[in-house]
């Protein structure tokens, strides 16, 4: 094994890379990201770099002697455009291409668009985070388009800097096919307890120079708009080369797509054995955490282990602090197992079929969620998780 080429400089891509080096690969290990920015940390975009608490080098995941130990081949500011893996080659974008023996793909996700939003911000990279940011001047009125975990943590930090906000959601609910419906109002009602104009059943067609225009017809004015209706994954640059893409990369539990070609992050779909489904997670904990998974099994396939973490994320918007274990969606019964959901301080469990698949907290502190991650590891019967906390 001469060279491992990893392609996608994020959280999944250092962290594979990081993991072949620790667990002795010493050959040439080449690093290509897109972005000219070493790898940096994206959940504080939308929360610490958006309200300007953070300067864009405290985004940095590793200091640049760290980087410097791993000995990489390190080409940013150049995007992979397409693969071959008959020849074992992968085209960059200035024309180059780098030869590989094994391969791990962490190209990660791009923001989904709207007609006409060559007008409209995006947040999903740092200089977009920097170019929002510019623009969020006490006074002006912000349309965010979305009403999701991004948007709604873009909305909170942009009411809290002074902007008149308006949080235009397609859906009756936001959140709700996530989270459920009556957690999803208590969300909602956050936004309108702190000024902001949240439109629901709201669809929007285009961003036009004035706002947005709205399936109805209607022209909602805006100073600016943000975009944040969801992401695409970047499996473009994989077309004719026969890795099976939807929605993703597809991966069996150990993350491989193909012979020698492993992926993680963001841009995976794999299929996860705790919870029987093929699955694709856009959270931080799981780009790290299948970056290391990858890493192992591609180095060492004859121990590999199959990847079956418990999924977690975290939100903070307005005062709420909102964290969550398991997979959430596609749930059959959602359960207050502790608080009260109008305070906006509880625990929601979550039941698919006859089994606890998910926890998430509102205003509670770390502990009072942690202790159910086991509890949805091993697959615990929702009567028993039940009868459990009631004791």
């Amino acid at each position: 094994m001469k060279r491992i080429v990893v392609v996608g400089a994020s959280a999944a891509g250092l962290a594979a890379a990081e993991t072949l080096r620790r667990e002795g690969y010493d050959g040439t290990l080449t690093l290509i990201g897109d972005e000219p920015h070493p790898p940096y940390d994206r959940p504080p975009l939308s929360k610490q770099v958006l309200s300007g608490e953070w300067d864009a080098d405290m985004t940095a995941v590793r200091t640049q002697e760290d980087l410097a130990a791993l000995g990489l081949d390190l080409r940013l500011g150049v995007a992979a455009t397409r693969l071959d893996p008959v020849t074992r080659v992968v085209r960059l974008a200035d024309g180059r291409t780098v030869p590989y023996d094994r391969l791990v793909i962490a190209t990660g996700v791009r923001p989904r668009r709207l007609p006409g939003d060559h007008n409209a911000h995006v947040l999903r990279t740092l200089d977009d985070a920097l170019a929002l940011r510019e623009r969020l001047k006490p006074g002006s009125r912000l349309v965010v388009v979305g009403a999701g975990f991004l948007g709604a943590e873009a909305a909170a930090v942009a009411c809290r800097l002074g902007v008149e906000v308006v949080l235009l959601e397609p859906a009756p609910v936001p959140l709700a096919h996530a989270v459920g419906i009556e957690v999803g109002r208590v969300l909602s009602q956050a936004h309108h307890d702190h000024g902001v104009d949240l439109r629901t059943s709201a669809t929007v067609t285009e961003v036009t120079g004035r706002g947005v225009r709205l399936a109805d017809g209607e022209l909602v004015h805006g100073d600016l708009v943000l975009v944040a209706i969801g992401s695409l994954p970047n499996t473009d640059w994989l077309g004719g080369s026969g890795l099976p893409v939807a929605d993703g990369l597809l991966c069996d539990e150990y993350c491989r797509a193909a012979p020698n070609v492993y992926a993680a992050g963001d841009v995976a779909r794999w299929h996860h054995p705790l919870f029987g489904t093929p699955m694709r997670i856009e959270h931080r904990t799981n780009a790290a955490e299948q970056g290391i998974a990858a890493a192992r099994n591609l180095l060492h396939p004859e121990t590999r282990k199959p990847f079956a973490p418990v999924p977690y994320f975290w939100s903070d918007q307005y005062d709420m602090k909102i964290q969550a274990y398991g997979y959430l969606r596609g749930h059959d019964e959602m359960a207050i197992i502790e608080g009260d959901l109008t305070e906006r301080r509880f625990v929601a469990a979550y039941r698919t079929g006859r089994t606890l698949t998910g926890v998430l907290a509102v205003g509670m502190p770390p502990k009072a969620i942690r202790s159910w991650r086991q509890a949805i590891a091993v697959g615990t019967p929702w009567h028993d998780a039940r009868v459990t906390n009631a004791q």
